[in-house]
């Protein structure tokens, strides 16, 4: 049986209502319901003077204002989600395993991945994205072999333009088309000679130029890409320090602070320029680039990690449970 937690203060009636809205679905949704009164908590009342009341259904939680719809929905989804736990920890291969009384090297792998799996992915956008920066470095100390091989396994991800990167070890940080118009920064033709034009042959060469000992050295990735990966660390190294506590956002935001930035801003600058040639040639700026990029990575991650968290939370206590149950099996010396 699922455990509801309302959260209330007296003469509230919106608190009111909850109640009865729950006393009302225990026929649909059984449920064990507990009762906190805010006010007797000073810490509690301060988090919750602006939200009672609140209602928390295991790791969902609404607050108000919410109809009996939406509480109804929740109820199912704690219902739902208790039963598959039910489900796994009931199923045939897992009794085999507890009668046998077996604790195997995959089970060490999932419990130790479901404890610490965001070390895992921050490692890896961390090796992702610091291999970028490593190919510009050795280019500076001479290692032009490996670092042309780190160049041509980035160069299968992602466009590698000279205009759009940043370059390390230069006169300046990034060299983009006159037609972005930043100011006080040589543009690549000044810098390097290479055409700023959009032909095949311009944008070839602008691929395959790594830089040299004057303009610097480009990042084996382009500058939205190193944003882009940039705020999907951030965001996880921000997940990892507050214990992976911070709730997804709705969806509906990260599509407005993620999704519709990059898209317009990618999108104007393709569209305007050749083949395609909508409108007026545009160009975008590494300065949008770095703001889109960084929001669209830092959104997405804060969008799918509290996600990810929510499963590895059920392998975490469905693991725990068989590891203690093998435990307690095992005879003690007298």
């Amino acid at each position: 049986m699922i455990t509801v937690t309302l959260y209330n203060r007296e003469g509230c009636q919106l608190c009111e209502q909850a109640l009865q809205d729950l006393k009302s679905l225990e026929e649909a949704f059984p449920h064990r319901l507990v009762v906190v009164d805010v006010e007797r908590d000073p810490k509690l009342e301060k988090k919750s003077s602006l939200e009672v009341p609140v209602v928390q259904v295991g790791p969902y939680r609404l607050s108000t204002p919410f109809t009996l719809q939406e509480l109804q929905m929740t109820l199912g989804a704690a219902r739902d989600r208790e039963r598959h736990i039910e489900m796994v920890e009931k199923s045939p291969a897992l009794e085999e395993v507890r009668r046998g009384k077996v604790w195997s090297g995959a089970d060490r792998f999932s419990y130790w991945l479901a404890r610490h799996y965001m070390a895992v992915f921050n490692l890896l956008v961390f090796a992702y994205l610091g291999l970028s920066f490593l190919a510009p470095v050795l280019m500076k100390i001479g290692a032009q072999a490996p670092a042309n091989l780190i160049y041509r396994g980035f160069n299968l991800v992602c466009h590698q333009l000279a205009f759009r990167s940043f370059y390390l070890f230069g006169e300046q940080f990034y060299y983009p088309r006159a037609a972005a118009g930043v100011e006080g920064v040589k543009t690549p033709e000044q810098a390097t000679g290479l055409n700023e034009g959009s032909d095949p042959a311009d944008l070839y060469a602008a691929r395959i130029f790594v830089g040299n000992e004057i303009v610097g050295y480009k990042v084996a990735l382009c500058q939205r890409d190193v944003c882009i990966y940039g705020g999907i660390l951030l965001f996880g190294l921000l997940f990892s320090l507050t214990g992976r506590r911070l709730r997804a956002i709705p969806w509906y935001v990260w599509i407005i602070i993620g999704i519709i930035p990059i898209a317009v801003d990618g999108l104007s600058q393709l569209l305007s320029q050749p083949p395609l040639s909508f409108w007026a040639f545009r160009e975008s700026t590494p300065a949008l680039r770095l703001l889109t990029g960084g929001l669209f990575g830092f959104s997405t991650a804060w969008f799918g990690y509290p996600m990810v968290e929510e499963s590895m939370a059920d392998t975490r206590k469905i693991m725990e449970n068989r590891l203690q149950n093998i435990k307690l099996s095992i005879p003690r010396n007298s």
